[in-house]
């Protein structure tokens, strides 16, 4: 345990991004020892998703997923050691009272040499969003990071909470829908404007792809980060040949 809380302070006290929790520092009189983070208004991207009824633009989800998946990257990139996460998911992805994303939660996560994985016999991280790889081999990667976050685009989308079981039909069912051009199908049934449709169809492509069994053939966050920018570029093209006059604001 003692362990664990020294690896999850020299870990945060790295990281200095926008799109994470940032640390304020410990208090070691405890007989459990703490951590003190910055206050972070909105509560958990699960809380947000799953116990409000209000409504979520399909532009505010998407700047969420986009610093999401730029502080996962700057975890993966930065200094000698990089770092996978460990326990991607909604509830540890935090959003402050513009809804701008902070991953937090660092209690599983690993410093690693570069382009070393590791392997572990203890189960980390949520059933619902854990890597399949794991599971089987008990290898974790800054891969099984980007699986996690293609779940958390899932819900996203779909607006439904992530679920285990050993068929993981949460995924299946998604993956086979998107395969055969369906994927509107499990869109949000509160997203009606054909533009949000067709802009989470391309969100769920960058899904797909996060999801793949073989980590080898899943891109790394950069490039998921890359691709959901692009998603944006796109958009904004489109918004000013039809209204020049007016400047699409993401986070509007």
């Amino acid at each position: 345990m003692k362990k664990e809380f020294t690896d999850e302070v020299i870990i945060q006290s790295e990281m200095r991004h926008k799109n994470i929790v940032r640390l304020l520092g410990c208090c070691l009189e405890l007989d459990v020892p703490m951590l003190v983070y910055e206050f972070v208004e909105k509560g958990s991207l699960y809380d947000v998703l799953f116990k409000s009824k209000d409504s979520i633009p399909v532009n505010k989800r998407l700047a969420i997923a986009i610093g999401s998946a730029e502080g996962l990257t700057y975890m993966h990139s930065a200094g000698e050691r990089t770092i996978r996460h460990g326990d991607v998911k909604s509830a540890n992805i935090l959003l402050d009272e513009h809804f701008t994303p902070k991953v937090s939660d660092f209690g599983t996560s690993k410093l690693l040499a570069k382009g070393k994985d590791e392997e572990t016999d203890r189960v980390i991280g949520d059933m619902s969003y854990i890597d399949p790889i794991y599971m089987e081999k008990g290898i974790v990667t800054q891969k099984s990071d980007v699986y996690s976050f293609g779940i958390v685009l899932i819900e996203l989308i779909t607006r439904r909470p992530a679920t285990y079981d050993v068929k993981r039909s949460y995924v299946a069912n998604f993956v086979q829908s998107c395969a055969e051009k369906g994927a509107r199908n499990f869109i949000d049934n509160d997203v009606t404007s054909e533009d949000d449709i067709n802009m989470l169809e391309m969100v769920s492509g960058v899904a797909v792809d996060c999801l793949k069994s073989n980590p080898e053939e899943r891109q790394d966050m950069k490039q998921v980060e890359h691709r959901l920018l692009e998603i944006v570029d796109n958009l904004s093209i489109m918004v000013r040949r039809e209204t020049p006059s007016e400047i699409f604001v993401l986070n509007g």
